[in-house]
């Protein structure tokens, strides 16, 4: 197998810097998922790692050899793009020998290997068939079968499940982390889908514009995201962004606007100031981080107005609306409301997290 390592990789096309001085690193066997919105760059790095790409400065090391001037075919990759790319002209067979057959390799260990492939994936039963005649979940796992039939020492996916539909989605999910944890391989898998990321990856790296927002283990990009894009974008519902301003009056210190104000431990407080002196600050909250009551609660609480309601079955998402902004918070099953109902909503102390306006980076 091997490690991959990115230093300072950039790409232009024109005067549109796709990826601005990347650097990271993929370790062996690793489950590595770069995970950003459409535009970000996340395709164009994996196309660079791959070959199909070439920086425009940095370097690519495999382990500690530099591949920037090796061909694609000679870096040891397999790859799988969101299309599947299947020949539809060959057989399933025949297009997951595509590229033992290339290589010349014998017939006996061609035919042994694209069964064992097929008998890994389970579709030893769709050999004969053309990728016509397969569903989108069959012709997804030909693709995937063609690609580790050669054994590669890097396995490089782009947006593989974005062709099947939700259902499939998840269930080939489950089927890929148990694959690469079987093969062992090196994976970089590049998404939009933070579901994905969470459940996929053993560490996720985030991008926007072309950068690095935000690099670590899925829940600790969950837990405590670096800046305000990374917060937005990670988690479902999305956090809910309060503007507000710190002040300390009759020895409390509160972070809060014209609606609503929140007290501050005087060690959060401490940091906040240390960080974000006079400045204008941003709360984030996770809607799982709000509690909603038709009384008013002990401790810090504040009136809002029902916009909309949400039931989900196993939970309920409840849209309030304060002043002209509305926030979403999670609550349960059972909750009834009828839209512009008073209610009282609290905020978890321990679920915040504080940002910046300025700078939209966490502070505390």
């Amino acid at each position: 197998m091997v490690r991959v390592r990115l230093e300072g990789v950039s790409k232009k096309y024109g005067s549109f810097l796709a990826v601005d001085k990347s650097s990271f690193e993929v370790d062996d066997k690793e489950f590595f998922i770069i995970l950003g919105p459409s535009g970000c760059g996340k395709s164009t790095t994996l196309n660079i790692i791959a070959g199909l790409e070439e920086p425009a400065e940095g370097k690519i090391y495999f382990d500690e050899q530099v591949v920037n001037d090796i061909p694609p075919e000679k870096r040891d990759i397999a790859m799988v793009f969101q299309s599947f790319a299947l020949y539809p002209n060959l057989s399933v067979n025949e297009n997951i020998a595509f590229p033992l057959k290339i290589r010349k390799r014998p017939k006996e260990e061609v035919r042994r290997k694209v069964q064992e492939a097929a008998e890994k994936l389970r579709i030893a039963h769709l050999l004969p068939k053309r990728p016509y005649q397969l569903s989108g979940g069959e012709r997804q796992r030909v693709a995937l079968a063609r690609a580790i039939v050669r054994e590669p020492k890097l396995f490089l996916l782009d947006e593989p499940l974005s062709n099947i539909d939700a259902k499939l989605r998840v269930h080939m999910r489950a089927e890929l982390i148990a694959l690469q944890k079987d093969l062992k391989i090196t994976t970089i898998y590049v998404t939009h889908d933070q579901v994905e990321a969470m459940t996929m990856a053993d560490r996720v790296l985030v991008m926007n514009q072309g950068k690095i927002a935000q690099m670590g283990k899925p829940l600790d990009v969950f837990r405590k995201p670096a800046n305000l894009f990374v917060a937005g974008f990670i988690g479902t519902p999305p956090m809910n962004f309060f503007p507000c301003t710190m002040k300390t009056s009759g020895g409390k210190t509160v972070l809060g606007d014209t609606y609503f104000s929140v007290t501050l431990d005087p060690a959060r407080a401490r940091t906040v100031s240390e960080k974000a002196p006079n400045s204008e600050l941003v709360l984030g909250v996770r809607p799982q981080h709000l509690s909603i009551s038709t009384s008013k609660m002990d401790g810090d609480s504040f009136a809002a107005e029902i916009f909309a309601v949400e039931p989900l079955g196993t939970e309920t998402i409840v849209d309030i609306k304060l002043g002209d902004n509305v926030y979403k918070a999670v609550t349960s099953a059972n909750f009834s409301s009828a839209i512009r109902e008073k209610v009282w909503v609290q905020i978890d102390p321990n679920g915040m997290q504080i940002f910046d306006k300025k700078t939209e980076m966490a502070v505390a």
